[in-house]
């Protein structure tokens, strides 16, 4: 039964993963977001309280 056989799949598991480390993570990370977010300030706003008659 060559399903059995480990060595042709051991030998396809091992560069695939070779592939996915090394190859794959630096494109990954190289991409870049056309829309780079822009810092807000760190005040916040003023909140005026709400005054509701509650009956």
């Amino acid at each position: 039964m060559p399903q059995l056989n480990p060595a042709p799949w051991f030998a396809i598991l091992v560069f695939s993963w070779l592939v996915f480390v090394t190859i794959l993570p630096p494109k990954v990370l190289a991409h870049t977001f056309p829309n780079e977010p822009t810092p807000q300030s760190t005040e916040k706003p003023k909140t005026e309280p709400w005054n509701w008659p509650w009956h």
